[in-house]
């Protein structure tokens, strides 16, 4: 069970979410107060404990004079709070940059630029990010701009990490005044809401060695990374009226004394389609993130060949790609793999090569990344040999427990049917070769 998403279970995870809790009447109520608790800063929190411990021993008022401290400690906040509207950041806009892709665990980066459009200096502005999510942290303190002069602009970051794969929305950053004393912040300049994609990070796949069978490909696909009319050679035959000048082989000719051409048929290429096991009935969030960081790490080294990632399937989903030979972006497979979710259901061979079955026609090649063995996936793999099609298998260990001895090699184990990777290993980084 994951402690820390626990904690977040009643806050709505996506903004869309959070604008329709904010407008019921509940959520009204606790905006306001949550908007009180955030106008004061570290120092006017710490103060506004000590008034009401303070008022607490106040309380009885007959034979005590501590009232009195309390009403002088209340006034001093109550003032603090009222004063707020004087250092309101008028004509001060608040604009935000930040990658819209990175990959699980790594720092992004918030750029917030301020612009002062008025003639007045305005110092000591705290800057404050956005409540983040159950999976995200931020790194380091918060910024701070000691002046920011009339017609000027300022830059600053904020950074922050983020552990789980996904689609995340934030609510605006926000940059206030101190307010004298330092107990309270004055009213804000609010950017636009920052909306980004969380991908699983790209495991470092140094080799994968795929059996070399290749399918006609009929049309005009040889352009993918070829020019002109490049084709495979096929053999020479006899010249016949209409055929190109330039075809003609010269040393043919000389041989046979008869004009001989050379023939040509359009390129083959290696198709390969990607097909990922999601059953975590046994609630192994770790080794699912590990087989879709290798299925990145796959889909990103077949794409710096010859071939070409047509396919992938994802549980129910089957998604077609054309990644490879200066085709498609990376970026359009790992968007598919943040948004993938474990499933609860059993692994069945006949549901999942139904679904692959009307594209296995123009497949070289499946790379099939299983989270376990048995007789089920074995049966999935003859149905795609059967199809003719080759079936390359990696299975993902899950990770050891304690007390259990781990695979010898962190790289992969080599068996007779399929390759196993460590869950460790593809957590660590180490680089694989499959």
């Amino acid at each position: 069970m994951n402690l820390a998403k626990l904690n977040y279970v009643l806050i709505p995870g996506t903004l869309a979410e959070r604008e329709r809790w904010r407008t019921r009447r509940v959520g009204r109520v606790a905006e306001r107060f949550y908007r009180l608790w955030q106008v004061l800063t570290r120092r006017g929190r710490a103060f506004f404990l000590i008034v009401l411990l303070v008022g607490g021993f106040g309380a009885e008022v007959a034979t005590t004079q501590v009232y009195l401290l309390f009403s002088a400690l209340l006034g001093v906040l109550v003032t603090a709070w009222l004063a707020r509207g004087a250092f309101a950041l008028r004509d001060v806009s608040l604009r935000v940059r930040w990658p819209k892709r990175i990959a699980v665990g790594d720092d992004v980066r918030f750029r917030l630029g301020l612009e002062n459009r008025s003639d007045d200096t305005w110092t000591s502005l705290r800057v404050r990010g956005p409540f983040l999510p159950w999976d995200g942290r931020w790194i380091g303190s918060a910024p701070m701009v000691d002046t920011l002069a009339p017609q000027g602009t300022q830059e600053v970051e904020c950074q922050a990490r983020f552990v789980a794969r996904g689609q995340h929305h934030l609510d605006p950053f926000l940059v206030q005044a101190l307010v004298p004393l330092g107990l309270t912040l004055g009213r804000p300049a609010v950017s636009d809401p920052c909306s980004f994609l969380v991908v699983p990070r790209i495991a470092p796949v140094r080799r994968i060695d795929l059996p070399v069978t290749r399918r006609h490909q009929p049309g005009g696909v040889a352009l993918a990374s070829k020019t002109g009319e490049s084709m495979d050679l096929l053999g020479v035959r006899d010249y016949r009226p209409g055929d190109p000048l330039r075809d003609l082989h010269a040393r043919s000719w000389a041989r046979l004394g008869r004009p001989v051409v050379r023939e040509y048929q359009e390129e083959y290429f290696t198709r390969i389609g990607v097909v990922i096991d999601i059953d975590i009935r046994r609630g192994n969030e770790r080794q699912l993130e590990a087989a879709l960081s290798l299925a990145a790490g796959v889909v990103e080294r077949l794409s710096r060949g010859e071939a070409l990632i047509d396919l992938l399937v994802v549980g129910d989903q089957v998604h077609t790609l054309t990644l490879g030979r200066s085709l498609g972006f990376l970026d359009q497979a790992l968007d598919l793999l943040a948004c993938v979710e474990g499933t609860g259901r059993r692994f069945e061979a006949s549901s999942t090569a139904s679904r692959l079955a009307p594209h296995l026609g123009r497949l070289s090649c499946v790379v099939f990344l299983a989270m376990d063995w048995n007789e089920e996936r074995h049966a999935f793999v003859q149905r795609v040999k059967d199809a003719g099609v080759v079936c390359r298998t990696i299975v993902v260990s899950p990770p050891v427990g304690k007390g259990e001895s781990p695979i010898p090699t962190a790289v992969a184990h080599q068996t007779d049917v399929v390759t196993r990777v460590a869950t460790e290993a593809i957590e660590k980084g180490e680089a694989l070769c499959l």
